[in-house]
């Protein structure tokens, strides 16, 4: 059976390990794509939007829905990096615990 103070420094140990995957996923940078490149969204890890792109050929004052629709792809893209990249990095530290 392992000892009390073996214990605590085995959580002190995953309590860093997780804080330095938290920043190094707060600190990256994630690109959502349209179909084609059209409409580029850019994110934090901490799902900020910091960047928004759209190509002027896809801008047709006639056809809005389309640009929105891209607009909503490229979002949804960098969001799901986010989440991805959340799960492998940060998955691994709550594996066998009770929820």
């Amino acid at each position: 059976m392992m000892n009390m103070q073996s214990m605590m420094k085995q959580a002190q140990k995953l309590q860093k390990q997780m804080q330095a995957s938290q920043e190094e996923i707060a600190n990256t940078t994630f690109v959502g794509k349209s179909a084609q490149d059209l409409v580029t969204a850019e994110f934090t890890g901490e799902r900020k939007l910091t960047s928004l792109t759209i190509k002027s050929d896809i801008i047709d004052p006639e056809d809005p829905d389309t640009l929105q629709d891209l607009v909503v792809d490229a979002v949804n893209d960098a969001l799901a990096q986010i989440e991805k990249i959340t799960e492998q990095k940060m998955g691994k530290f709550s594996k066998g615990l009770p929820f």
